[in-house]
């Protein structure tokens, strides 16, 4: 039974979030044939059991309260108005923070996946607990039903200006947390799981400078679909990966690592992209695609490859990309890991606690840019 509980769970996320991206699709008249994608080279880890957490037999997913209890924090509401309309949000904020005078604290913005809420990702990642133990603030946007019956944050949606305008409108709720609590804007990091994932790396490629790190958890490059019709393609693999416009590719301008530079004056943020190898509704090799496109984009070159285990936890295949000894991308294959939270808290839905502790290794890579600030 829990066998199969977790295949429900699965399953259903992929046929929900199927649904959504169809009805899009007829909404707006499109149909497009996929482009597969050209061969990418793939870290490959020996499959595992999943671990994910079952969903119980009745086939409900469980639901946070609408409102997470505080640890050791206060939870601020609010709403950002913005281009894609207004978005709820819910920023934690430490206790006993003990401010100096004039100091500001790091900000880090997580985006919930579908069919979850940011009160959901903040139980699953338990990433208030660090933000306790290491003074900084997150902020949990919410996605409207209205805007996506699933929840979803549509990172798709290029070719209509809706995934532009989502983007901004979390950059509002941002500023409007900045402006009412003592973040340091110079220090602002975004992360996400799945459509969040997707919708974080948009942020950061279209506001580079806005943001000073990134993190993909099982998440698709941002401009690898333009709607909903050819966003499943790509979910699975098999569109070419690319960047947003404001990130061609530029062949003819090569740097001295002998790989495409970015735009002049324009810098990407460093990312780390997590996924696991055996996730069944975002394909793994998303995570390679962009992983190679974000270091390309950078001029940055890789690492050897090497696996990370510590204790009972999957294994991670691991690559690091850096330019002038500066890392620029930080590559993460889960094995084993399905289309979850690795390290996630027990029983909730697409979490795995078996895995290796997602929030701490998010944490890790951005309290490493905020020092350079």
């Amino acid at each position: 039974m829990p066998r199969r509980s977790r295949l429900f769970s699965l399953s259903s996320l992929a046929r929900a979030y199927q649904r959504n991206l169809k009805a899009f699709a007829r909404a707006a008249g499109a149909a497009s044939k996929p482009v597969r994608a050209k061969a990418v080279s793939k870290l490959r880890a020996a499959p595992r059991k999943s671990a994910v957490a079952p969903v119980p037999s009745t086939g409900r997913t469980p639901r946070a309260a609408t409102k997470p209890v505080p640890l050791r924090g206060e939870w601020i509401s609010g709403v950002a108005p913005g281009p894609a309309g207004a978005r709820r949000f819910h920023a934690y904020v430490p206790s006993g923070l003990a401010l100096r005078p004039g100091e500001k604290l790091p900000l880090l913005v997580m985006l919930h996946g579908c069919r979850q809420t940011g009160s959901d990702l903040a139980a699953i990642s338990r990433m208030n607990r660090i933000a306790t133990r290491k003074r900084f603030l997150v902020l949990y946007p919410e996605q409207e039903r209205m805007a996506n019956p699933q929840g979803c944050w549509n990172w798709f949606e290029r070719r209509s200006g809706k995934a532009d305008a989502e983007a901004a409108t979390v950059l509002a709720a941002v500023d409007q947390v900045a402006r009412r609590h003592p973040v340091d804007l110079s220090r602002v990091a975004v992360a996400g799981l799945s459509a969040g994932a997707s919708m974080a790396a948009l942020l950061a490629a279209l506001y580079p400078t806005r943001f000073c790190a990134v993190a993909m958890h099982s998440g698709v490059a941002p401009g690898t679909a333009e709607s909903a019709a050819n966003a499943l393609a790509a979910m699975r693999g098999t569109r070419d990966a690319q960047l947003p416009d404001a990130w061609p590719a530029l062949p003819a301008a090569m740097t001295d690592t002998g790989l495409p530079a970015a735009p002049q004056g324009l810098r990407l943020p460093p990312l780390l992209v997590l996924h696991g190898d055996a996730d069944r509704v975002v394909s793994v090799r998303n995570a390679t695609a962009t992983a190679l496109l974000w270091a390309q984009a950078s001029g940055a070159r890789a690492t050897a490859e090497r696996t990370v285990a510590r204790g009972q936890r999957y294994p991670m295949r691991a690559v690091d990309f850096k330019l002038r000894g500066q890392l620029a991308v930080s590559l993460r294959e889960i094995a084993g890991l399905d289309h979850a939270w690795s390290g996630g808290a027990s029983r909730w839905p697409y979490s795995d606690p078996a895995g290796p502790d997602a929030s701490a290794l998010i944490w890790a890579f951005v309290a490493r840019q905020f020092k350079k600030i």
